[in-house]
């Protein structure tokens, strides 16, 4: 029977090709601009490490008091460096790092190749192990190195093409600030988005991916400077990046890998005590007002996600919305026209539900079309959300399997659904009123 109501439904749909085109015209943009918006939403709102996003904390300690804001109010969301070390060296966690934007010049061993200049950060050992990095060549480093400040480092697989031409490069020498770091890893491909590890200095998306990581003391022995952001609440007593140092300025980021609840709430303890022992030496003269969040908490509390985004959805949503009243519109005019044919066949002995068959199937085939031609509209929307978003975020935005296929069931199901109310008038119809009045 199916053929049989496919076969009706494209009858209908010819005698009528004006009213056709106008039905498929606004599937198709309603559904082009919602998945276009789905697919930036998508992107930027997604877990960057889910299957352990919640396994990782944001630490946030207040060294510089309420100093005019409300009491309890938001800690800085990054650290001082006192803070920051005393953290790494108690180690209360299972594996935690504090790091550092870095800059550095690196010197080609090829005297031929011009020096270049590098994102990166400088990190502890376990910043590899915790975030999972995936590596392409030999591994992050050791404690013990982080300790004797060795000058080792770790490079992104481009940098290793650049430098090396892909091969293995560990064991080789890099000139860094002067100073010449053996390569002990090299990542395979690992630029995860939003750049969850440091949302301070990122923003939270970055299109560029980071060159090089060394260790957080050999860099601050090296005095390689800081080149993220840096916030102080009063102007450090000393100048140059040891007066950075020694100031109550946050610039250092930290993350602390905790594996349960009851290893969040110790954490949280000894965050409450650090702070009410800086409170007894002199440093801090408000009480306590710390704060820790895992990582999704962190991400939307520092609004990784944004606002034009979400906004740019709704309105993509209600523009879908607003096509598809106007197709319940349409089907509704096409077919109560047809009320002398649904009379017949209803005389005849045909039940509602072979109505609701045929008519549903019309509107499925409206869907359907409205639905290629959403994929096409989706494909250009994709491919120019760059001249209506920030580039680093419109870089993010893919046309895959999955969005070409919820664009085509988007369009097929919210077309039957808007159908319901039309077949439901139409199967209504009394018979014997239509056989009288024709």
């Amino acid at each position: 029977m199916f053929g049989y109501y496919l076969d009706l439904a494209v009858r209908s749909l010819k005698r009528s090709p004006g009213l056709t085109a106008l039905m498929v015209l606004a599937i198709g943009f309603g559904v082009a601009a919602s998945m276009t918006s789905w697919s930036v939403f998508r992107a930027v709102s997604g877990d960057p490490i889910p299957w352990k996003s919640s396994k990782l904390f944001v630490p946030q300690i207040d060294n510089w008091g309420p100093q005019g804001r409300d009491a309890g109010a938001e800690p800085p969301n990054a650290m001082s460096y006192a803070d920051a070390t005393t953290l790494m060296r108690d180690h209360r966690a299972k594996r935690q790092s504090a790091m550092y934007q870095i800059s550095p010049s690196i010197v080609p061993a090829d005297a031929s190749k011009h020096p270049i200049n590098v994102s990166g950060h400088a990190v502890f050992g376990e910043f590899f192990p915790m975030l999972e990095t995936p590596f392409l060549y030999g591994s992050g480093w050791s404690a013990a190195d982080d300790a004797n400040r060795a000058q080792v480092a770790v490079i992104s697989g481009k940098l290793n093409q650049k430098l090396f031409g892909g091969v293995d490069s560990v064991g080789q020498n890099l000139s860094i600030e002067g100073g010449s770091y053996r390569v002990v890893g090299v990542l395979d491909d690992w630029n995860p988005q939003p750049r969850f590890y440091d949302v301070v200095n990122s923003g939270g998306f970055d299109s560029g991916s980071e060159d090089v990581f060394v260790p957080f003391l050999t860099a601050i022995q090296a005095g390689i400077p800081n080149d993220g952001n840096t916030n102080c609440n009063a102007t450090p007593k000393e100048s140059g990046f040891v007066g950075l140092q020694h100031s109550e300025c946050v610039w250092i980021a930290y993350m602390a890998e905790l594996d349960d609840a009851a290893a969040a709430k110790t954490y949280r303890d000894y965050l409450q005590g650090y702070a009410r022992e800086q409170q007894q030496a002199g440093r801090f003269s408000w009480a306590p007002n710390n704060r820790l969040r895992n990582l999704p908490d962190w991400l939307d509390n520092q609004h990784v996600v944004p606002s034009d985004t979400k906004v740019s959805l709704l309105v993509a949503l209600g523009l879908l919305l607003v096509c598809l009243v106007n197709t319940i519109g349409l089907l509704l005019a096409k077919f109560l026209r047809r009320s002398a044919e649904i009379g017949v066949r209803r005389a005849l002995g045909a039940p509602r539900a072979a109505i609701y068959m045929q008519f549903l199937t019309e509107a499925g085939i409206v869907g359907a079309a409205g639905g290629v031609l959403g994929l096409l509209l989706t494909c250009t929307g994709v491919a120019s959300v760059g001249w209506v978003m920030p580039k680093d975020i419109a870089d993010l935005a893919r046309l895959d399997v999955s969005l070409l296929v919820l664009t085509m069931l988007v369009a097929v199901v919210a077309t039957m659904l808007a159908g319901l109310y039309p077949t439901y008038r139409a199967s209504r119809v009394q018979p014997a009123w239509q056989l009288k009045s024709n």
